[in-house]
């Protein structure tokens, strides 16, 4: 479900405006890519240094939501570290892992 990038409202997929402040709604493209636990941090931080990720969901083999890790956490370096840290617990539990990447147009 995408959100407003003005307001943070929910929307719906099909929202060209946001309800609540009227701010045009950005088109999002999803990449999945699949990785092993043993490259699943080292390929999560080198999407968020790419910079045009909006959300990064992690996902397990069976397609359960195990993290989802907003843009704004990836814009302040500090926050980052306890997101990391659910990575390799995630890491040493799984041994692949579904990668959903959220991007704007």
């Amino acid at each position: 479900m995408p959100y407003c990038q003005k307001c943070g409202a929910k929307l719906d997929e099909g929202d060209k405006f946001c309800y609540a402040c009227g701010a045009p709604v950005a088109k999002v493209v999803k990449e999945e890519f699949i990785v092993s636990a043993n490259n699943l941090i080292e390929k999560v931080k080198e999407l968020l240094h790419e910079g045009n990720v909006t959300r990064i969901i992690v996902k397990d083999e069976q397609g359960k939501n195990l993290l989802e890790i907003p843009a704004t956490i990836a814009v302040v370096g500090v926050a980052l570290a306890p997101w990391l840290a659910a990575l390799g617990v995630i890491a040493a539990l799984a041994t692949n892992c579904k990668i959903v990447v959220e991007r704007r147009e």
